[in-house]
């Protein structure tokens, strides 16, 4: 009887919601550190800015042209300090991301694997599936144990991948919105025509993040699973795309249709409290978008477990047990003709009959 992965992996999350919420400890972890480095050093940088009376003078005519050369005078000389700033925050923030993702997945991935170890037997309904050969049976427990340290090393040099595709697309945006000014210049503006040219320029861009982000994440589960370098799990997870393209697309897509749901249900509760902008307080509206908010990421933490899962279980469970493909259709071919026909003028053993003809 053939088995679902997405259902599984639906089943995995539910069944076990100490491993989503281990991946929302550490997700949330490393974003409430980044919110926080953000907000302070904010405040901090606004603290070191000098305002003369002037430029209070300035500010307070609320005249835009006035208040734009007093903004710009009280940033000049000290923005300089603030990017590099910001640059090196950024930096430490990825190596902890780093860091973090790489002992976050290392758990999950672990936990998930003990999961359908242990409960391989149900899948099991009446044939002996004992015989199949299947990729990380129990017995190699304990050697992954043993590779426990090649996995962080794999993991978090998969994770510097990914750390260097985003900054590459954002790097890949900043060059398309200059292609595209090209096309738009000083003397002759044409922001439609840009604007028409960055478009399809950033979709793309932004589909090949995603494409080598998603299959560097995929690559995490060999890296911990069977303790590969980082060739060899992205190997492997190039191996298991092409062997088991039906099922995986399959998880992405359920758990894709979920995300949507929930976001959506998420910008409609979010978006109804600001009708009473004008009744009701902003602090209680700024807790009632923060509920949300956090409702939403933790929702969207849980379906990132779920998938994860369904991953998981197309990698262990042997192709006799997952949904067989659909046959492909087969185009009707002519019938061979093994006779001569006769009347052919090419086979005729007249000369130049067929010139004649």
């Amino acid at each position: 009887m053939a088995i679902s992965p997405t259902a599984e992996g639906f089943r995995a999350a539910f069944r076990r919601p100490s491993l989503a919420l281990a991946e929302i400890m550490w997700r949330w972890i490393v974003g409430a550190t980044a919110a926080a480095i953000c907000v302070f050093g904010f405040l901090e940088y606004l603290d070191t800015l000098p305002v003369t009376n002037g430029e209070l003078l300035f500010l307070r005519t609320r005249h835009p042209y006035l208040v734009g050369e007093a903004i710009a005078h009280i940033l000049r000389g000290s923005l300089n300090r603030a990017v590099l700033a910001a640059l090196l925050a950024a930096l430490m923030l990825c190596i902890l991301w780093m860091l973090a993702a790489s002992l976050g997945r290392i758990a999950t991935v672990r936990a998930l694997l003990d999961y359908f170890h242990r409960d391989a037997a149900r899948y099991n309904t009446g044939g002996d599936v004992s015989h199949v050969d299947r990729r990380g049976s129990a017995g190699q427990v304990s050697a992954k144990e043993s590779r426990e340290d090649n996995s962080f090393t794999a993991l978090l040099r998969l994770n510097f991948l990914r750390v260097a595709t985003a900054v590459a697309a954002l790097v890949g945006l900043l060059g398309a919105a200059i292609l595209a000014g090209f096309a738009s210049p000083d003397a002759n503006p044409r922001p439609g025509l840009a604007f028409s040219l960055f478009l399809p320029l950033a979709g793309f861009i932004c589909w090949l993040w995603w494409a080598f982000n998603w299959l560097l994440s995929v690559a995490g589960v060999f890296a911990v699973r069977d303790g590969e370098d980082v060739v060899g799990a992205i190997s492997a997870a190039v191996a298991l795309l092409r062997e088991r393209t039906g099922a995986i697309l399959a998880v992405t897509t359920w758990t894709g249709l979920a995300h949507l749901v929930v976001f959506v249900a998420a910008s409609t509760v979010a978006s109804m409290p600001l009708g009473f902008a004008g009744l009701v307080p902003w602090r209680v509206l700024l807790a009632v978008q923060m509920v949300v908010a956090l409702g939403y990421f933790a929702s969207v933490d849980w379906f990132y477990m779920a998938r994860l899962a369904g991953y998981v279980c197309i990698a262990e469970m042997p192709q006799a047990l997952l949904p067989p493909l659909p046959p492909m259709p087969l185009r009707p071919t002519p019938p061979l003709q093994t006779s001569i026909d006769r009347d052919e003028l090419i086979l005729s053993d007249l000369p130049n009959l067929a010139i004649e003809t």
